[in-house]
């Protein structure tokens, strides 16, 4: 089985590890470098521990932004400026003396659901990634679909209603901020959760905002892509009352457009902090063959 050298790429953590042909060894996690040389230098030097212990035939990585993989360009933008807009996997590849992938993260955790997560055994899946916003994933016939301008997948610029993103609505981030916004408090989404289990009026308002908007999105989202699965990764995906509530929601909708026959098969994602290094072990062999 080959063996793949992982980045995972973030703003403030970039993650490494071996795919030794079955399971994610060698962790290691160096803190976000604030230049271009410096990353170049951390980045070489880990591979190069990397090759000193295991054969491996390339580097997977997991990046932030709207990777383009014909051009080998990250564009859009990020919290790393500096890895943006220009031919950054062939300078990778020449430091490395590797082949080299590069792809989003968002689409790198929808890959690992699809391997052997909550998504395996499928061919088609939508992921959503809800954070501060809401991100994702549409996966047609195993491959990332990366659409015309590379945004296959940015759920959260779809409305959920005339003057708002799902974004905005459909995070508990914005949970948060609907409640301090009414209440005048500096609450965190999980305390705003907490409040509308113990029977807050005006918490249970913001949380249903959520899940009505979530719901929402994933019936738009079958009936536009018919996937088999639908997962939700990010922090919230914890939350064990996030997946009945989305469902009930849907049902909701369902019982209001009589022709909806299709019930989304909705669930949580299975991984968490190995998510995109896991995808960029699938996206290199995407790329260059297992």
């Amino acid at each position: 089985m080959s063996q793949i050298g992982l980045i995972d790429i973030g703003g403030t953590t970039i993650k490494f590890a071996v795919w030794d042909g079955k399971e994610l060894v060698a962790h290691t996690a160096k803190k976000t470098p604030k230049t271009l040389a410096e990353f170049y230098d951390v980045l070489t030097e880990e591979v190069t521990t990397m090759k000193a212990n295991y054969p491996i035939e390339g580097v997977g990585i997991s990046s932030p932004g709207a990777v383009n993989k014909k051009t080998g360009v990250i564009e859009g933008a990020s919290a790393l400026p500096y890895i943006h807009n220009f031919k950054i996997q062939p300078e990778l590849e020449k430091r490395f003396g590797l082949k080299v992938s590069i792809e989003n993260d968002a689409n790198c955790a929808a890959l690992a659901e699809l391997a052997d997560g909550a998504g395996q055994g499928a061919d088609s899946l939508v992921f959503l990634v809800i954070g501060t916003g809401v991100g994702g994933s549409v996966i047609v016939n195993h491959q990332i679909w990366h659409g015309a301008h590379l945004f296959g997948g940015e759920f959260g610029y779809t409305l959920s209603s005339d003057q708002n993103t799902l974004s905005e609505l459909g995070t508990s981030v914005s949970v948060a901020k609907r409640y301090n916004e009414k209440r005048h408090t500096k609450k965190t989404g999980k305390e705003v959760f907490d409040l509308a289990d113990a029977g807050d009026r005006e918490a249970q308002t913001a949380v249903d905002t959520m899940y009505w908007a979530l719901a929402k999105a994933i019936y738009n989202l079958q009936y536009s892509f018919d996937p088999e699965k639908v997962v939700i990764g990010g922090g919230v995906s914890n939350n064990p009352e996030l997946i009945p509530n989305v469902k009930k929601n849907i049902e909701k909708i369902r019982r209001q457009v009589k022709i909806a026959s299709i019930k989304p098969d909705v669930v949580a994602c299975k991984y968490t902090d190995q998510a995109n290094l896991r995808g960029a072990v699938v996206d290199f062999e995407q790329t260059y063959g297992k």
